[in-house]
């Protein structure tokens, strides 16, 4: 095999073809061949969901192309017959063994006309080490259609084969509780020559083969779940169309095995634009020579005439989406401020406000102040000029130029008087719809669901008051399936007696609570919500937020006061004795091993600081106590797009220790949140968050409390509508 790797490095070296096929997925989940990585990337921000099958072998995997050479993948494994050989305690206690993963993937160099491009990864970088390895991997075209890799593996990538251990011994893994990063043992132990090639038949149908370094020792020969007689796999996929790919394989000369890929690229929408009302357009004004009349200043005086000015504009904004608040006009300029009802995109909605005012604003009005309210809140002052957009409306470069000729700058903390839209408050809506909630990764089943119907509604009560509420019904539930007890040491489950609460909550009240939102000065933010502020937690929640509109940063702070509630989430705080069952606590113990079994009660406050860098990337870091009385910070990252969707990533460390918060280690995971207009194909404001955490323990958790400041209003300031501003002509 080193003659044959050789051989393959040599043709790497001198071949001076380009690429010019697709970089496809392997059973991993990473861009690769079948069983074995290559160096390709995927599409910049290309996010993917596989599933794939072989003999015992199961695994499930979530990957992100986090920069154009960076990639990331989250990884659940799971392995049948685990117990089949070794019986019968610890992980072998399972007739299925799960386990959970993540990898990272750098591109240190791309592919050029003659050299090959060249990546190294982690897999399973943090974690049991299960599938531990990390590698070295060139891949090369040597025709337009036909592409080698060939690599060298260590750790589960270095078992078959080994050359010898070029940087020392691999130190033995302590896995703990699992979740901590194995740096010792990166690119030590045993090293082993990978390869494969891959050839595009048609623009549909692709055949690999490779050579596969991987021993599979633990499963095969420990556990006999398998018998790989070969390092040699064989597939053929088929591209189905841009989204979707699918494999079928036979592997180390024994098992036939299958894959399913699932990409969508977030820079493009997945279901193609978004169906809107067609913009106004831009009305000229006449020339004072023509008419004069047109640009008499005599309305300024006349109350009637503003008020019928008002309604004519929320009447021209109502199909884009756009509630007029009020409008007033100071001379030659016009103020008016709007509500955002559907328009995802905030620069969008400040564009239809400046068109739909050129129809209706007097010939004399020079000016178009837009003021976007959130919550009541003004966030901040649109400047633009009338005669800018009456002379841009056709200029191919109309975005980059009304730009530079805008001004966004920060609102006032109370605007002056205007006339205001008497159905603007109070304000009520509703809506009645699907829902649904799972619960991943349980040790006896990694995928349980409920799915009903939610009623929910908001009332707003005046400027800056909002009531809220939710109630949900499960229509299908495999939520009441109880998963292995926790071992949570000495913390108390204000999280991982989730099951309680999907199991006692049907119907629920979801969520019920008051809040008052206040500028406090022009670039400070505050907050008070009272009430049942989340499905596990009731009490107060007030919080703080400096943001300067023209900054790329903001510092906030927040204090709850909160008392658990019932499980079955109606209005009871009382906890039963069955949530503080554990591995080495059950009901049969007194209550001082298993902990209090009436309400719990818990002071928390996080000082939080928020960045936004030039790449899309948004960093926030939180310090301060968690839910379980722990005290620590939070770390996240996130990619967010043009168009709504973030896909990012957290870990949480406190003065928690491992064995206090259980298998994990510490609290980390990934987090992808999707604009529901870009799936449904017309505007909406609505978002759903996911958020994906190997294991749900109570070290590092905190408040679910909604609208919290920065989230909110962010969008209004100066980055945030200079990214989206091309959308102010739509």
């Amino acid at each position: 095999m080193r003659g044959v790797a050789l051989a393959v490095m040599a043709i790497l070296a001198v071949s001076p073809m380009q690429a010019e096929t697709r970089a496809t997925l392997n059973l991993y989940g990473a861009t690769g061949l079948i069983d074995m990585p290559s160096a390709e990337m995927q599409p910049d921000g290309m996010l993917s969901f596989s599933t794939s099958h072989f003999g015992p072998v199961s695994r499930t995997m979530l990957s992100f192309q986090i920069a154009p050479r960076l990639s990331g993948s989250f990884r659940f494994l799971g392995i049948r017959d685990w117990n089949k050989v070794l019986c019968c305690a610890g992980v072998n206690q399972f007739d299925t063994y799960y386990d959970r993963s993540f990898d990272l993937r750098y591109q240190i160099v791309d592919e050029g006309r003659y050299h090959p491009a060249l990546t190294f990864g982690l897999q399973d970088f943090v974690g049991t080490g299960v599938i531990a390895g990390e590698y070295v991997v060139a891949t090369k075209h040597v025709m337009p259609d036909v592409k080698v890799s060939v690599g060298l593996g260590w750790g589960r990538l270095g078992s078959y084969q080994s050359i010898g251990s070029p940087f020392g011994d691999r130190p033995a893994l302590d896995v703990g509780k699992g979740g901590n990063f194995n740096f010792g043992q990166w690119f030590r132990g045993p090293a082993a020559p990978f390869a494969g090639v891959e050839w595009q038949i048609t623009d549909q149908w692709t055949a690999k083969a490779e050579y596969s370094s991987d021993a599979y020792h633990e499963e095969a020969d420990r556990r006999g779940t398998f018998d790989r007689r070969s390092p040699f796999n064989l597939g053929i996929e088929y591209q189905r169309n841009e989204s979707v790919r699918l494999g079928a394989y036979y592997l180390y000369g024994s098992e036939v095995g299958v894959a399913a890929h699932f990409s969508l690229n977030p820079k493009r929408r997945p279901g193609g634009g978004v169906a809107s009302s067609a913009p106004d357009p831009v009305q000229p004004r006449p020339s004072r020579g023509a008419d004069p009349d047109a640009w008499s200043t005599s309305w300024l005086g006349e109350n009637d005439t503003q008020k019928a000015l008002r309604t004519r504009l929320d009447r021209r904004l109502a199909k884009d989406g756009v509630q007029v608040e009020s409008l007033r006009f100071d001379g030659a300029t016009a103020h008016v401020s709007i509500r955002n009802i559907d328009v995802d995109a905030k620069a969008q909605a400040v564009g239809r406000t400046a068109r739909a005012l050129t129809h209706v604003a007097p010939a004399s009005v020079e000016q178009f102040v837009i003021v976007p309210m959130v919550n009541g809140m003004p966030v901040s002052q649109v400047v633009v000029q009338r005669a800018g957009i009456e002379t841009l409306e056709f200029d191919t470069a109309a975005g980059a130029k009304s730009l530079s000729r805008a001004q966004i700058l920060s609102a006032p903390a109370v605007l002056a008087d205007g006339f205001r839209d008497p159905q603007a408050y109070p304000n009520f809506s509703w809506s009645l719809g699907p829902t649904g909630r799972t619960r991943v990764f349980d040790q006896t089943a990694p995928f349980k669901i409920g799915v009903g119907l939610e009623l929910t509604g908001r009332y707003e009560l005046a400027p800056g008051l909002v009531l809220n509420g939710a109630v949900s019904k499960y229509v299908f539930s495999t939520l009441d399936d109880r998963p292995p007890l926790p071992s949570r040491g000495r913390l108390h489950p204000v999280r991982s007696a989730n099951y309680f609460y999907d199991r006692d909550g049907d119907p629920a009240l979801t969520n019920l609570s008051l809040t008052a939102y206040r500028k406090l000065s022009p670039e400070l933010y505050g907050r008070v919500s009272l009430g049942y502020l989340e499905r596990m937690f009731g009490g107060v929640s007030t919080e703080v937020l400096w943001l300067p509109t023209n900054g790329r940063w903001a510092i906030g702070a927040e204090v709850n006061y909160t008392a658990q509630r019932s499980p079955d989430q109606q209005f009871g705080f009382s906890l039963p004795a069955a949530m503080y069952e554990t591995d080495s606590c059950t009901p049969d113990l007194t209550t001082a091993a298993c902990g209090a079994r009436d309400s719990y009660r818990i002071l928390t406050g996080h000082l939080s600081g928020y960045y936004k860098l030039a790449n899309d990337f948004h960093v926030q870091v939180d310090v301060g106590r968690y839910l379980a009385g722990d005290v620590g910070a939070t770390l996240s990252v996130r990619r967010e797009f043009d168009n709504g969707w973030k896909v990012g990533a957290f870990m949480t460390k406190t003065n928690v220790s491992a064995e206090d918060f259980g298998s994990g280690s510490f609290d980390k995971g990934i987090t992808v949140d999707i604009p529901m207009a870009s799936l449904l194909g017309r505007p909406s404001n609505q978002h759903r968050d996911i958020t994906l955490r190997p294991f749900g323990r109570d070290g590092g958790r905190r408040l679910e409390v909604e609208g919290r400041l920065y989230e909110s209003v962010r969008g209004y300031r100066a980055d945030g509508l200079s990214e989206q501003w091309e959308r102010f002509w739509k």
